[in-house]
C-alpha cells in the first residue's frame, strides 16, 4: 500500500474532511489533497 492511499484511508475511518484534516495537521487542505494523490509527501 502507497503512502498516499494510508492517509487517505485513515482520514477517512477517522471520518475526517481533508479541510479538517488539514487542520487537525497544522497544513493547508490543498497539502493534504496534494499528499492523497502522491503528488507531494512533504
Amino acid at each position: 500500500m502507497k503512502i498516499n492511499e494510508i492517509i487517505r484511508e485513515k482520514r477517512l475511518a477517522k471520518g475526517l474532511t481533508q479541510e479538517q484534516a488539514a487542520s487537525r495537521l497544522g497544513v493547508s487542505p490543498p497539502a493534504v489533497n496534494k499528499w492523497e494523490k502522491g503528488v507531494s509527501q512533504s
